[in-house]
């Protein structure tokens, strides 16, 4: 994570290899890359299996490799196809981050999805860079890198006189691709330097409301275990009305930070409204619930709103569900497979894009890993939600990057829909992110913490909230229209051979 002007650069030793090679070649050479990546990145897999989800060793080393290698099965997409349609240097400078952001995009929801650290989340804090988010979202940040590593290659081809898919390279088809990428991102930077100014103004001009986080820290061997669920309540209680002397609007706890079926468990459900009644201020609470329907029980990861008077006003259920953790997909095939998430029955999906109603305002409440479906957070505000608001419990990462890897892509959430953010965490990180996609606050790890922010309420729609597929569509439109010029320059070249 506190590497990020290497991503400005980092493919182009792939890029270099994958020039003059077949495409099978390719294809290895590209999924190698990725899988050393990936198996890199998401190295805390295991761990998260074996200590928190009872997964044997011999059980969760293969799940990581597979992962890795799925993930890396994109990146050797990516290289076979340039090995297969061999573009000119002039066609490579676009195709190249257009079919790169169309591969991150149908990994976002290819399998359920996945879109864990895409190339944009390496400049989360890069300010000036990322504000371009607000029209392409995350994946204009990962069309700038690719286009900057293509860049810096074929300079690279040129001066050691190597060729570029077979053909040489003149020193203007070298020095284009330069110079396309230098304007290109100037007026990125140029338009966030730009953007901050206007969108600071409009801050300031908005209502402020005080929000309260409560990061609990509670131990994720014991947070399901009957014995502790009191003192887990009463831990929570006694953090809010800490946080009562800053009088916030609404305080936010952590998903399923009471581990407990409200509807059911009348003794502490009295308890935790009880506490609420006394901190006199309105709550987000994560817990699970259930519902009855058609003689079938459907359990669903929710967080509640709660007035002061202790009334329940309404309540969100997680739409995007973790494969393998909150259910078994293809279970059929699977059917010898535990959770990673503890709790009673495998959890239901609940409708996408809905915002809870609150005071005057709506909001979107976004829970888990949630919120790094960038169109889940986009179709929330575009139904006027005005706050945007995570609840997680990174808990099951334990002492590694990976709390701050789902941090660092919240980031991305407020600046793509111009929203304050704010984030509770069991464990952390938890945190304050304003429209700007400055962190206003955080907490470190581990660590029981309840603090305050203020943040201003947004209302005006971005054009990523309104048109979130623009860059998309036009990136599906280049490869096409590329692909069929190569290949039809590639025919040309064999009739002429021939």
């Amino acid at each position: 994570m506190g590497f990020s002007r290497l991503a400005w650069f980092a493919l182009v030793p792939m890029t270099i290899l994958i020039k003059n090679s077949s495409l099978k070649n390719s294809f290895y050479i590209g999924f190698l890359t990725g899988f050393v990546h990936y198996i890199t990145l998401i190295y805390w897999l295991p761990s998260t299996l074996g200590t928190y989800g009872k997964l044997p060793f011999f059980f969760s080393i293969p799940l990581l490799i597979l992962l890795s290698a799925y993930l890396a099965a994109y990146m050797g997409i990516f290289a076979a196809v340039l090995g297969w349609l061999r573009p000119s240097p002039v066609i490579s400078i676009i195709f190249f981050p257009a079919l790169w952001v169309l591969l991150e995009y149908i990994r976002s929801f290819f399998f359920t999805g996945f879109p864990w650290e895409l190339f944009g989340y390496s400049q989360f804090n890069n300010l000036n860079i990322i504000q371009i988010s607000d029209i392409f979202g995350v994946y204009g940040v990962s069309f700038l890198i690719i286009l900057s590593n293509t860049s810096v290659a074929l300079i690279i081809v040129h001066f050691k006189g190597a060729t570029w898919y077979g053909e040489k390279t003149t020193l203007k088809e070298a020095a284009l691709p330069a110079m396309i990428f230098a304007l290109i991102f100037s007026g990125a930077w140029y338009y966030g330097k730009q953007r901050l100014k206007t969108i600071d103004k409009i801050a300031h001009r908005a209502d402020l409301i005080k929000v309260a986080l409560i990061q609990g820290n509670i131990d994720q061997t014991i947070k399901w275990d009957k014995a502790y669920q009191q003192s887990t309540l009463e831990k929570y209680i006694r953090l809010s009305k800490f946080a009562k002397k800053d009088d916030p609007d609404l305080v936010v706890w952590p998903e399923t930070a009471a581990p407990f079926y409200l509807q059911q468990n009348k003794e502490l459900s009295t308890i935790l409204l009880n506490g609420i009644c006394d901190t006199n201020t309105d709550f987000i609470i994560g817990a699970p619930s259930f519902v009855l329907e058609n003689n079938r029980i459907k359990y669903f990861n929710s967080a509640y709103l709660i007035n002061k008077k202790g009334e329940i006003l309404g309540k969100y259920d997680k739409s995007h569900l973790v494969p393998f953790g909150e259910y078994i997909p293809f279970s059929k095939c699977f059917p010898f497979l535990n959770k990673i998430v503890e709790g009673a029955g495998d959890f239901h999906p609940g409708p996408k894009g809905v915002v809870t109603h609150w005071n005057k305002c709506k909001l979107a409440i976004l829970i888990c890993y949630e919120i790094i479906f960038p169109q889940l957070a986009g179709a929330m505000s575009n139904n006027d939600a005005s706050l945007i608001i995570n609840i997680t419990n990174d808990a099951w990462y334990g002492r590694s990057s990976a709390p701050f890897q789902h941090f660092s892509m919240a980031i991305f959430r407020a600046v793509e829909n111009r929203r304050s953010l704010v984030r509770a965490a069991n464990t952390g990180i938890s945190g304050f992110i304003d429209p700007a996609g400055r962190v206003l606050a955080k907490t470190d790890i581990f660590k029981k913490a309840a603090v305050t922010c203020q943040v201003p309420l947004m209302h005006d729609k971005s054009f990523y909230s309104r048109y979130g597929n623009i860059l998309i569509i036009a990136c599906f439109g280049v490869v096409l229209l590329f692909s069929a010029l190569c290949m039809y320059k590639g025919s040309r070249k064999n009739n002429l051979t021939f």
